[in-house]
């Protein structure tokens, strides 16, 4: 199986299956800046997943993914690492907060729905893909349709000149058509009525509903046919979207669906040390291990009744995440330790991490506001020295108060191009020096006062 990476040209494609894990981690680095070792460990999960592809079937079924378990403070890139993997490896990829499952028998989401919820984003991946696919020959029957209610065809039996006459007709039709100019023309469409959206809520939570009502008793909930009139350029767009569900077959994307799911499926489980803890707690934390011994076959290899049929977990790949700050590893379940092989300590960010976040990354936060205010003609000029600085007292904050990373990150250039961006519009002089100096204007009392900063930054 060939798998191209996403955003690429085809010239600039490259094979998935050729990608050394060296090369997976420098396609990582393009993104996420540092946690060498956390790179290295999914790289080698990712590679394992290639390899395991190239065996037999019968020995494919018994290599296991080895899951992840990565331990740092919140905004070190537990999440983002993950979330790239899956965009690199084209994989369906959910987040999953621990926190929010109780064990069986509390009212509440149960762990089983995370399989659910990664088979509905696999249907939509593969609909994306095939609508892609089928995009222009839909244009192509759209424009058909909309020229036979804008000029109905010939009958059967119908030749001679009057024929010549209209299929020049319509092809200047087709002409004004792309150009635009039939845009306001006001036409009458068959448009479907939507049905009436229908929820059953239990206490076990809708998505335990299988039942489809709609299909059960057809037409008692809308979906009937009515006349329209709108405008041309609202009804190619309808008919662009009737055309592109004829052309996708979605018994066929259920099927891929399911099969990308189980065979390159992540689930990240982020706060995975909330849960972490034993018998004898009381209130909230009574369901802690009962949590845990619901997400252990889950995680061993199970199978799960979806509306869609039954979907096998043994060969999806689980990145486990948590702060484990209070807790431990040590504090989970024995069997649910053991199918997290793969440890691995996450660093907190240093100032140097802080600056070359800032600038090295495609997403770059220097280089979205630098776009965002150049949209209304703005140019914003970062010197060296300021991008220190916004590092410098990002690193400091983490440190007097609470540490969340990355994510300070975000507060401060905030609050360091507040006055561009509300005067912005306004602004006689477009070009913008931010230097250290001006740094230094917009934070120097809320960087020197902690009880101020706890609170702003």
């Amino acid at each position: 199986m060939v798998i191209y990476l996403p955003g690429q040209s085809s010239k600039e494609s490259v094979a998935l299956d050729e990608l050394t894990p060296r090369e997976i981690v420098q396609q990582l680095d393009k993104h996420v800046i540092g946690q060498a070792e956390a790179k290295k460990a999914v790289a080698i999960a990712l590679r394992n997943r290639i390899r395991r592809q190239k065996l037999d079937s019968e020995m494919a079924e018994e290599v296991m993914p080895k899951n992840i378990l990565m331990m740092g403070p919140t905004g070190v890139g537990k999440t983002e690492v993950a979330r790239r993997l899956a965009k690199l490896a084209n994989s369906p990829f959910i987040k999953i907060e621990a926190t929010k499952f109780t064990e069986v028998g509390y009212v509440g989401r149960d762990v089983d729905s995370m399989i659910r919820d990664l088979v509905e984003v696999a249907i939509d991946m593969l609909r994306e893909e095939k609508l892609d696919q089928v995009a222009e020959r839909a244009e192509v029957n759209a424009e058909e349709r909309m020229l036979d209610i804008l000029m109905p065809p010939l009958k059967e039996g119908e030749e001679g000149e009057e024929s010549e006459s209209i299929e020049r007709t319509r092809e200047k039709l087709r002409a004004q058509l792309r150009d635009g100019k039939l845009d306001d023309r006001m036409v009458e469409i068959d448009v479907r009525e939507r049905n009436m959206p229908v929820e059953i809520v239990t206490n076990t939570g809708v998505e335990e509903m299988d039942i489809n009502l709609r299909d059960m008793l057809p037409g008692l909930f809308g979906g009937k046919n009515r006349r329209r009139k709108i405008r041309v350029t609202e009804g190619l767009d309808y008919l662009i979207s009737e055309e592109e569900q004829k052309l996708i077959d979605m018994d066929q994307i259920t099927r891929q669906a399911i099969e990308r799911v189980e065979q390159s499926g992540i689930i990240f489980l982020d706060e995975m040390d909330k849960i972490a803890g034993r018998e004898g707690g009381r209130g909230p934390d009574v369901s802690r291990e009962g949590v845990q011994r619901d997400i252990l076959p889950i995680v061993e290899g199970t199978t799960v009744n979806t509306r869609y049929g039954m979907i096998r977990t043994d060969h999806i790949l689980f990145v486990a995440a948590g702060a484990f700050h209070v807790s431990k590893p040590s504090d989970l379940i024995p069997e649910l330790q053991g199918r997290f092989p793969i440890r691995v300590e996450m660093k907190a960010l240093t100032t140097e991490d802080f600056f070359r976040i800032l600038t090295e990354p495609k997403n770059a936060l220097i280089k979205q506001y630098t776009a965002l205010m150049d949209t209304e003609g703005i140019r914003l000029k970062f010197s060296n020295d300021a991008i220190s600085e916004i590092a410098a007292v990002a690193s400091q904050v983490n440190e007097d108060t609470e540490n969340i990373g990355a994510r300070r990150l975000h507060t401060i250039m905030e609050r360091v191009l507040e006055e561009v961006s509300f005067e912005g519009p306004d602004l006689k002089k477009k070009t913008v020096n931010i230097d250290a100096a001006y740094v230094n204007e917009r934070l120097a009392e809320i960087s020197r006062d902690q009880d101020l900063s706890r609170y702003i930054l």
